[in-house]
């Protein structure tokens, strides 16, 4: 049975008020993700990557991948409030930096999206969700991409790729390593941990009203696929719980299905 063809509307005024540690946990948190991918880019950018083993290019490919997963993260917790839900002017802007830093994407367009997909999962209105005709995970990953990538990011990519090698005399290898593979590698990331996995409709059908499920996965490797990020329902249940409190929320429902 599919209980999902209907608006879910959220009342954020109703939600519960976060703490004042966990407020600045969530800028602390933020900041320090937006701080480390400047920094182990700008190192990665500049280094010589002929003295280093495959295998060490290929850890900090990962590496810088999942940083920039972390930034989409960032950005998509600003937009549930949860990043500094004391003032909303920094909220926003932390949002709004995050997600130009991962791809030149536009914060407002992005904010509109994604609400729709809270308010319609799984259904024609929603920009996450497959067409019903590319319903495997490379043409649904192929159609997602298509409705977020705008020439916007292309040119984007083309001036920061001629101002840091004409400017900063930045190798093209580098910049191809350490910012197109893992961009391009985070985006499957976040599409399969946050979109295909619990977004994919069950043979049975849809059972939760969010159109959603979670990933039964234990919180340090919840963390390493995608920021927690497949505890999904949790996330539709509670937009406002950031991502580093969805585990709390996982175990404790886990717990409450499992009391006799």
């Amino acid at each position: 049975m599919n209980n999902c063809n209907y608006s879910i509307l959220i009342d954020v005024n109703n939600q519960q008020k976060s703490s004042p540690k966990n407020i600045i946990m969530g800028l602390i948190i933020a900041v320090v993700i937006i701080g480390l991918w400047l920094v182990s880019l700008a190192v990665l950018l500049c280094i010589n990557t002929e003295i280093y083993p495959l295998w060490l290019i290929l850890i900090a490919i990962f590496w810088q991948m999942f940083l920039f997963t972390g930034l989409f993260i960032t950005a998509h917790d600003a937009i549930h409030g949860s990043v500094f839900a004391q003032n909303k002017k920094i909220n926003h802007w932390i949002g709004s930096l995050a997600v130009f830093l991962y791809c030149f994407l536009s914060y407002p367009e992005l904010v509109k999206k994604h609400w729709l997909h809270h308010h319609h999962p799984a259904s024609e209105l929603d920009p996450d969700y497959h067409d019903g005709k590319r319903t495997n995970g490379i043409l649904w990953y192929l159609y997602f991409m298509k409705r977020y990538w705008t020439w916007n990011q292309f040119i984007g990519m083309t001036i920061v790729l001629y101002l840091s090698k004409f400017l900063f005399h930045i190798s093209s290898i580098n910049f191809c390593l350490f910012w197109i593979i893992p961009l391009v590698l985070s985006s499957m990331q976040l599409f399969y941990f946050g979109t295909f996995l619990p977004h994919r409709e069950p043979e049975d059908g849809y059972v939760h009203p969010h159109c959603a499920q979670s990933l039964a996965l234990p919180v340090f490797l919840s963390f390493l696929t995608c920021y927690h990020f497949g505890y999904h329902q949790e996330h539709h249940e509670y937009p406002h719980v950031p991502w580093w409190q969805l585990p709390k929320v996982y175990q404790q429902k886990v717990l409450r299905y499992c009391d006799p």
